[in-house]
């Protein structure tokens, strides 16, 4: 099998270092970005010859650019992209939002996707190649103080179906991941107070009861698609247990 160039973002914790350990199982390159070096470096130290890093915030305006050139730099090429950083907060009703602050959100969880894939495209398109945008139940769905996450995972996807349209050479597909056991569900228990009482307990209740996913099941996912999506998914979301995505788990 031929190796695959990957970038991965948010790759040093939960469904970022999920997709990343599966890619470098499966014998792939990958080029990790997160704003922890930590388990980068370790990576690293595992796989001296398969991985590259880059500490850094995605919303700083030259990483998009930095990633790609490092990519570029090390492996010679780009295969595939997972765009999986993002933040949760501020959860607060429309009524008490704070602009700056959804701004500051967009930036992590919109803007900051849409600049690494304006810069990954041409390397895609060379390589015809996969990006896979992780979105969110909750861009489909509505809570009460969710607004500003589920509105830009929303945008994510309709940038994942322009993306599909305009190129029709690379697969782009976005995938909601489930509700998966990482410091989002905690942030989300801890802060989600002035979500309706009977939403914020099905999230405590699915940590209470052992129901969430392991970010190795819906990361199992995301990383064979980033390198093996089939052209007919693209411009599409999906639950990461889709019928139509049964043979990528």
């Amino acid at each position: 099998m031929e190796s695959k160039v990957v970038i991965v973002t948010g790759a040093s914790r939960g469904i970022g270092l999920a997709v990343a350990e599966t890619l470098l199982a499966a014998s792939h390159k990958v080029v990790l970005v997160s704003r922890s070096a930590d388990k980068l470096q370790q990576l690293k130290e595992q796989y001296p010859s398969k991985v590259a890093y880059l500490a850094a915030d995605m919303t700083l305006a030259d990483t998009a650019w930095r990633a790609t050139e490092l990519a570029i730099l090390t492996f010679g090429k780009i295969d595939g992209v997972v765009v999986n950083h993002g933040v949760l907060s501020p959860m607060t009703r429309i009524e008490n939002a704070s602009v700056e602050e959804w701004k500051k959100l967009y930036d992590a969880n919109f803007f900051s996707a849409l600049a690494l894939t304006k810069e990954t495209i041409p390397h895609l398109r060379a390589s015809k190649g996969r990006i896979v945008f992780v979105s969110s139940g909750a861009a489909t769905s509505a809570y009460t103080s969710w607004g500003a996450y589920g509105s830009s995972k929303a945008a994510l996807n309709s940038l994942a179906k322009h993306v599909g349209v305009e190129e029709p050479v690379i697969t782009s597909v976005a995938i909601s991941p489930g509700r998966v056991d990482t410091d989002m569900q905690k942030e989300l228990r801890e802060k989600g107070t002035e979500m309706a009482k009977k939403d914020y307990e099905t999230f405590k209740t699915d940590f209470e009861e052992g129901r969430l996913i392991k970010p190795e099941q819906s990361g199992r996912v995301i990383a064979k698609l980033s390198v093996d999506a089939k052209p007919e998914l693209s411009g599409k979301y999906f639950k990461w247990d889709a019928a139509e995505l049964a043979e990528y788990r």
